[in-house]
């Protein structure tokens, strides 16, 4: 297996539109996530982001298979 990188883009376009949309979600949650240094949040915070962005991400491919 080659040594790839876990934080690569498998869409390298859609790069911009992911990391809006986690500081849209960063902000809905009240996490203080810049564009700059992040090590003063804590793995609860950074961890909240994510799976919120994979909660939402399933709620919206759920609703296109529905049709909707």
């Amino acid at each position: 297996m080659a040594n790839r990188s876990s934080n690569r883009a498998a869409v390298p376009e859609a790069k911009g539109a992911l990391d809006k949309f986690k500081y849209e979600v960063a902000n809905e949650l009240g996490v203080p996530l810049t564009d700059g240094y992040n090590g003063d949040l804590t793995s609860r915070q950074n961890g909240s982001v994510g799976g919120y962005m994979v909660k939402k991400m399933i709620e919206q491919q759920e609703k296109q298979m529905a049709g909707k």
